[in-house]
This record gives C-alpha cells, structure tokens and sequence, in this order.
C-alpha cells in the first residue's frame, strides 16, 4: 500500500487565516503581526495582558536515544496536541523553529510527519519569519565589534590570544570549524585564529530562547563574556557596548511565532538551540505564553531523554520557574530492534527477540525520567510495518517497569489515531501525581553537578577531567558562577560519549574536554567526547536534490 509523502499532505492542508487560530486562543488580530496569511508573530502587548491569568498544565515529549529508523518525537508532538483538542481540552503545541544547515544536509523537515504536521511546512524549513537570520546578524555583530574594538586601541585590554566569542553561520560547513582572521595587513586588524559553529550553537539562541522579555534579553546579551584580559579577567558584551544594538537586531525575534496544525490547532513555533551545546527547548516565553492561553500545553526538548529532558527539567525548567506535570516518552518498535542489533535494511521482518533485547534503552530513559518525580507514559509511534507481536513485546516490558505504553497512530490517522494517547495524558494529568523536583540544587559545585549526571543519568562510572578543567571550575565559582546548572554536549546516539554503544551501557567513562561558560544563557557548557559545534555535510547532502519544479514548488526538502 503506498502513502503519500509529508510534504504531499501538507500541500492539501486546509489552512485557516492566521487570524481565526489566534481567535481560537483568545489573541486578537490587532496582537499579531502577520507574515502572510498563515503565520504571525505575537505582540509583547498581548503577552503582557495574560500575566496574571492561571497556568495550564504542561506535558513534556521526549524519547529514546535517536537511531536512523526514526523516532517521531515532534510527529508525536503535534499528533498528541491534535488528540487533546479532539478530545475536546483547550491544547495547544510549542516546538523548535528548525535550522538550515541540517534541513540542508542529511536531517530533512523539522515540522513533524504524516497528518500530524505543523504547517506552512515549507516556510518552516526555510527561511520562517526570519527569526535565525536575526540571530546570527546579532551574533555577527558582536563579533565584528571585538575585532573593531580591539583595531581601534584596545581600550579593554583584550588580550587577542583569548578572545572566546566565535562566529556563527545557519549552515553545515566543516571548513569553518577554525579559521585564521584579519589577515593582509595593517589595515585589516590584528591577525589570530578563531572559527565558526553553527546558529543554533549560538549563546544568542540560548539567550534568546531563555530571556523573558526584551529587558531581560538585553541584559542577558550584557553578560556575555566574550574574551579575557591577559590577567585572566573576564571582557563582557557591555564592555564592547553592543548590547543595545544586538537587541535591536532580536526585538521582532524575542516575538513567538503563531501557525497551526493539518487540523488547525494552534502552535507556536519559536527558537531552536542545539540540545548539545545549549538547552535544546523552544523558547520560555513561547511556553510561558501557551500556558497562560492554553489548558495544555504539549512542548518537546530535542535528542534522547538523556539530552534534552535532562536538561529541560535541570536548566529550563528551573530557570523559567515551571514545571511538567507529565512526560510522555516516544519509542517505535522499528528503534527497539535497531537497539536489539538489527540492521536497518531488516526492520521490515518481525522480530520480537530484538524488540525485547531493545528495550534497555526505553527502560532506562523511563528511570530517568522518573527520578525527576514527574509520571511518564510510553507512546509508541505506529509505523505501518509493526506486527502485534512486537507491540505487545514493548508493552509488556513497559509494564514490567510500572509504565504503560500507548499505541499512537496520529502519522496515520491525525488525532482519531492519538485519542487514547490524549485520554491516558489527561488521566495521568488529573490524578496529579507529579512532584517535580532537579536532580541537583543551585548550590552543588559545579563538577558534583557534572558527576551527578553522568552518574545517575549516563550510569557512567566516572568523570574523567584533567586538573586545568577542575581548576577552571573553581575560578567560575570563585567568581559567582558556581550557582549555575551544567549543560551536557555529548552524543545523542548513546547514554555514553560513543556513538556506536547502543542499549542501556554502564561501567564506562565520560571525557569531559573541554568546558565554556555561557554567562549570558546562565549555564556551564561541558564538553563531552568528540561532539562538534560546527557540523558537516554527508557525502551526499539533500542540497543535491532540493529544487523547483516547473510548477514553482520546492521538492526534495522532506
């Protein structure tokens, strides 16, 4: 039986004006500034006007460790915002905006699959509302700023061998990683190395993505450390007094994007750091505004669990004062037998050993979610060559680990096939049973906080750092830092820092390589393994095969 292609389905949506989705949600049309018909930011205005209103409750969707068989955690996303609003609960979704260099690379659409899609989809891949353009011409400007500043007499004293800020570019590109600036000549500035990472490796996006409003952002912006002096002192944004313009360059950026789903709910689709280097959550004040407008609200954090929920609940969460009342944990059959060891060119034959032998994965991403004390439902993301048997092997392991699993069929079936998935969240949500808390408090030093998740999260044995790393921690702490939450950048393909150790591995070690304090962002980049900012294209990039056609549409994005 053939299916017809996301971007297929997406095309036959029945879009509904910008205007009647922001109607379904209480915003006004004079409250959104249209780009075109189907997308529109949201005023400062209306955000402010919501304030005082009550929160909805918030559902978190993360999954297993990713695998080249898929996993379906935005598909999920959106299918479960479709099924609460089918089941008639005021829901709406808040995701990522996707970045270029991926879309262009090997990763494809970021806007979810099947008839559980966010759309304009093609829009969303692209270019959007323009929101990492602005970024990386703020990131840009902070960066041709030091130069200048350092080319004018170096007022601050920089010392030009420890300039730490980078440039960014929204595109994969290996030849960039580290480069040699301002050479040919005296009029050029001072010659030294530096390079590029990739946008959404940006401190900006995780500012942005963590600031609460336009003041906050420009603070925030501030407190960038940008370089150091040769007595070691920090060199910050406001130093170089480019932290006014930067947030000029945002003010339309820091504003949530408004679209919708096949089914015309509404969603928000606003920022989209790396959940590597950064955070990987949608913007704080695109949930915080969905909570205030919503009953619930259904967001994702990028990677594993081991990633991006770790880190929603540890530094999200904690910085933006909310917290999950449910996690819902996606996992497909076809990923659980490429865990039991079988080759992606077999996933189509049944095997339920394999399924069974997969499901470490699943059980320790459900310990882990659960050690945050919020209460966590499986969602297995039908494909179409599932068999009953395999189902029934995940659920059955799901059982056994206090959890039930949910057969999700939204791809296929829009919200008639993610209802019970819906019903079950709602059960889950009403009973109240979450009592989220850290896994770490504020005050831990910064390496315990480092050992805590690698140990009770990774199940790694140990920490491996070289003295310079420890020793840099403690002068962050000395300094007032020691206060702030550690971000993990390391694999998404494994609990370890190897990508090709698949299941549920212990008794390894996590290298920490190198460590970066994101001042502005409020957290402490940790290094882990050979994880790269800068990534590069496959051999065969999608750029090969994306194109117009003769009818002016874009094929080969999805």
């Amino acid at each position: 039986m053939s299916y017809k292609s996301d971007i297929e389905i997406a095309r036959e949506a029945n879009k509904k004006p910008i205007q009647e989705i922001g109607a379904k949600i209480g915003i006004e049309s004079t409250d959104l500034l249209p780009y075109g018909h189907d997308k529109a930011k949201v005023s400062q205005d209306f955000i402010n006007s919501v304030q005082d209103r009550e929160d909805g409750k918030l559902i978190l969707v993360t999954a297993i460790n990713p695998t080249p068989a898929g996993e379906g955690k935005t598909t999920t996303t959106v299918g479960l915002g479709d099924g609460l609003n089918r089941i008639g609960k005021n829901a709406m979704i808040c995701i990522r905006e996707a970045s270029l260099g991926p879309n262009f690379g090997m990763k494809g659409g970021a806007a979810g699959g099947g008839y559980a899609q966010v759309v304009p989809m093609e829009e969303m891949n692209l270019h959007f509302t323009g929101d990492f353009h602005a970024i990386t011409s703020a990131h840009s400007l902070l960066s041709a700023m030091i130069d200048n500043h350092i080319y004018w007499g170096n007022e601050c004293e920089i010392d030009i061998r420890r300039v730490a800020w980078r440039r960014v570019v929204d595109m994969n590109d290996r030849a960039l990683r580290q480069i040699t600036a301002s050479l040919g000549g005296v009029s050029n500035g001072f010659p030294r190395e530096t390079g590029f990472d990739i946008t959404v490796a940006s401190e900006v996006m995780a500012i942005l993505c963590l600031a609460t409003d336009l003041q906050d952002l420009e603070k925030r912006l501030g407190d960038i450390i940008v370089a150091y002096r040769r007595d070691k002192t920090p060199v910050y944004c406001r130093d170089i007094k480019a932290e006014g313009a930067m947030t000029v360059l945002l003010k339309d950026a820091m504003q949530p994007n408004l679209v919708q789903t096949l089914e015309n709910n509404p969603a928000f689709v606003h920022g989209g750091p790396f959940a590597n280097i950064a955070h990987g959550c949608n913007s704080v004040i695109a949930t915080k505004t969905a909570l205030k407008v919503a009953d619930y609200v259904v967001t994702e954090a990028g990677f594993g669990a081991d990633l991006g929920a770790e880190k929603f609940m540890n530094i999200k969460c904690r910085k933006a004062g909310i917290a999950p009342s449910a996690v819902v944990l996606v996992a497909t059959v076809r990923a659980m037998k490429m865990n039991g060891g079988v080759a992606k060119a077999d996933l189509g034959a049944e095997n339920v050993d394999a399924v069974k032998s997969g499901c470490a994965n699943l059980g320790r991403h459900i310990e882990n979610v659960k050690s945050f004390g919020v209460p966590v439902v499986v969602a297995i993301n039908h494909f179409v060559t599932d068999t009953d048997a395999e189902v029934e092997a995940v659920k059955a392991y799901c059982a056994e680990h206090g959890v039930e699993a949910i057969l999700s069929r939204h791809w296929e079936l829009g919200s008639e096939g993610s209802a019970p998935l819906a019903e079950k969240v709602v059960e889950i949500v009403e009973n109240g049973a979450a009592n989220f808390a850290p896994i770490y408090p504020d005050e831990m030093p910064l390496f315990e906080k480092i050992e805590t998740i690698a140990k009770r999260i990774y199940r790694a044995d140990e920490v491996l750092a070289d003295n310079k790393i420890r020793n840099q921690l403690r002068e962050w702490e000395d300094a007032g830092y020691g206060n702030l939450p550690v971000c993990m950048a390391k694999t998404q393909y494994s609990f370890s820092t190897d990508p090709t150790l698949r299941g549920a591995p212990t008794g390894h070690s996590v290298p920490v390589r190198e460590v970066r304090l994101s001042a502005g962002a409020g957290f402490i980049v940790v290094v882990c393994g050979e994880i790269m900012t800068m990534p590069g294209l496959p051999r065969k990039p999608a750029a090969e095969t994306i194109r117009l056609n003769d009818e002016g549409q874009i094929e080969g994005l999805f």
